[in-house]
């Protein structure tokens, strides 16, 4: 077996596990709330409902969402030749459906790629890649981008997103809950048990966004080797993502219009830490491996 279907495989296994473990993580915030308010059943029930509905919206609207945060414009062959002509000529080459391009009018360069499989999917790219990239390390982009979208990758990050912002949104709302919640019970009186449940609500409201942000960036993390991989396949040159990616980290601005923090995971390089991103102590709580890592890779090729 190739080596790239290998790691494909193998990254389909441990995505599916952290599904689950966002699965079980909405199963314990509505079981314990459910406690809380006397229904643990009932509480089970309803995280598994908002579980469902989620990836449902995420499944079928997802790119057009991560279209409308970016800022992001279609363009068709008229309007952009030449980068039309880039995608079109890649997506012969992976033998998929070219996908729909999108322009983003921002001077820092970036590209990202989102849809639910190759037949539904964009690539968009910001003015600034198009001005500073040559040829050659256009291609290398635009080949990692619909790595990602024949790996699926772009559906996995788009609910992985959805998924874990929810999961901080309710975990805010049941601390405030408990907060207010509790110290008025607390007043009543309500027995030990009772305060010992509001203590671990309470961790767990507290802990939840960051084990949900951990898992999001490692569904990310752990894929953009493998796209970075799959790109220097399609191109039989690996120089050309290398010398793209030192570009592209080199000149990401901190507050930039493409600096978005719940979608900063599908970009090729992450905007909110540019050159940053090569500091390793970050890389734990990054949606992206280190730059400097990806090259030296690439370059190992």
């Amino acid at each position: 077996m190739d080596p790239i279907y290998g790691r494909i495989a193998s990254n389909k296994r441990r995505t599916f596990f952290l599904f689950f473990l966002y699965a079980l993580l909405f199963g314990g915030i509505g079981y314990l709330i459910g406690i809380y308010i006397g229904e643990p059943i009932a509480g089970i029930i309803l995280a598994g409902v908002i579980f469902v509905i989620l990836f449902l919206i995420s499944y079928f609207s997802g790119q057009g969402v991560v279209t409308r945060m970016a800022g992001a414009r279609e363009v068709s062959k008229k309007d952009e030749p030449y980068l039309y002509n880039t995608v079109e000529a890649l997506s012969i080459a992976a033998g998929k459906p070219t996908p729909k391009v999108y322009v983003i009018e921002t001077d820092v360069p970036n590209a990202f790629a989102a849809g639910r499989n190759p037949e539904h999917a964009v690539i968009a790219v910001t003015r600034g890649l198009l001005d500073r990239l040559d040829r050659q390390e256009l291609e290398g982009v635009i080949a990692h981008e619909m790595a990602h979208i024949n790996n699926y990758d772009v559906l996995l990050a788009t609910v992985a997103i959805v998924l874990a912002g929810t999961i901080i949104f309710v975990s805010v709302m049941a601390r405030r809950m408990m907060l207010f919640g509790g110290m008025r019970r607390g007043r009543q009186g309500g027995g030990k048990g009772q305060l010992i449940m509001i203590v671990i609500l309470l961790v767990l409201a507290v802990l939840a966004p960051i084990f949900a942000q951990l898992l999001k960036f490692a569904i990310s993390r752990q894929r953009e080797y493998l796209a970075d991989a799959t790109a220097a396949d399609f191109t039989g040159y690996p120089e050309g993502l290398a010398s793209a990616l030192e570009k592209i980290t080199n000149q990401q601005v901190k507050d930039s219009p493409i600096d978005n923090q719940a979608i900063e995971g599908l970009y090729i390089v992450n905007p909110s830490l540019g050159a940053r991103s090569s500091n390793r102590s970050s890389a734990l709580f990054s949606s992206h491996p280190p730059a400097d890592e990806r090259v030296k890779r690439l370059r190992a090729m």
